[in-house]
């Protein structure tokens, strides 16, 4: 996917500028489903958890889905130009030496922490870089700042880690993992 193509029986298909894939994980029913190899997981940029909805908006739920699902009044709020001309901006965000060099040190630190099977590979490195400089650009910036790639290395991180067995059943995750080391780490200035 990162190549911008795919091959189905042996046959080749580009895929257009705007492709990306968004996957759902059901952790109730696993009948069926299997969860993703680790290089498998390396290959999405975020995992992100939505949880439950308070319940004033489970409400609103209730109450916009009374009569029609508002799926079907749902209508484009930005045009495919826009949103290729948006992702060729974020390419030029800039991002410094030292920040690169912290998204390194942050990733090359999941490798060797105590409870880490398999740390975060450079493919993690690149979405880090990547996303911060997409959240800097969201927030008006045209340069990442620390506080972006801070916000942002638990969901990009956290599920490309495979933790040992005695980890897991201390109540360590990913997520505690990775907030653990932007602690440690030292923050450029």
């Amino acid at each position: 996917m990162a190549e911008s193509q795919v091959s189905v029986e042996g046959q080749r298909r580009a895929l257009p500028d705007l492709f990306f894939v968004v996957a759902t994980q059901n952790p109730v029913e696993f009948r069926g489903t299997y969860p993703l190899p680790e290089a498998q997981m390396d290959r999405f940029a975020l995992q992100l958890s939505l949880g439950y909805v308070a319940p004033e908006q489970e409400v609103a739920l209730l109450t916009a889905q009374q009569q029609t699902h508002p799926l079907s009044q749902l209508e484009p709020c930005a045009s495919l130009d826009e949103v290729l001309e948006w992702k060729r901006a974020v390419t030029a965000v800039r991002i410094s030496d030292e920040l690169k060099r912290y998204v390194v040190d942050l990733v090359a630190a999941t490798r060797t922490m105590a409870g880490v099977r398999l740390g975060a590979s450079p493919r993690a490195s690149l979405a880090l870089m990547k996303c911060g400089q997409a959240l800097a650009l969201f927030d008006g910036l045209d340069y990442v700042t620390p506080d972006h790639v801070q916000e942002l290395a638990v969901p990009v991180l956290a599920h490309r880690l495979l933790l040992e067995p005695q980890a897991q059943f201390s109540g360590q995750t990913g997520h505690t993992l990775v907030q653990e080391m932007l602690e440690r780490i030292p923050v450029p200035a």
